[in-house]
């Protein structure tokens, strides 16, 4: 069964940080990218950072400094740690699975639930 399921989300100030974790079933996390995702009321989903199965990792201009992607390939996880929190951080953060090519990074049709992330200025 294809799985993907979020957690770490929650409430925090402005400065603070949050852990993100994702659990993905093994069907998909092994050899593909793994991408986070964020949607805040009223927008798209945007691409918040990526990260290949071999490691190479690619930002959001928005948050780039601020989190770090990284992945355990033992455990079937994906992480996003993230730093210096800023009120247009807010909004549900979602794993993914896709591919990313030289340019871009192309998501599949897995998704999690997402879990909510507010900052408070």
């Amino acid at each position: 069964q294809v799985q993907l399921v979020e957690s770490g989300g929650g409430l925090v100030q402005a400065g603070g940080s949050l852990r993100l974790s994702c659990a993905a079933s093994g069907s998909i996390f092994s050899g593909n990218a793994m991408g986070w995702y964020r949607q805040a009321p009223g927008k798209q989903r945007e691409l918040v950072a990526d990260i290949t199965s071999g490691g190479s990792t690619n930002y959001a201009d928005s948050v780039k400094g601020r989190f770090t992607i990284s992945r355990d390939n033992a455990k079937n996880m994906v992480y996003l740690q993230m730093s210096s929190l800023k009120a247009e951080d807010t909004g549900v953060y979602y794993c993914n699975a896709g591919k990313r090519s030289s340019y871009s990074y192309y998501p599949m049709d897995y998704w999690g639930q997402g879990t909510q992330v507010t900052v408070s200025s």
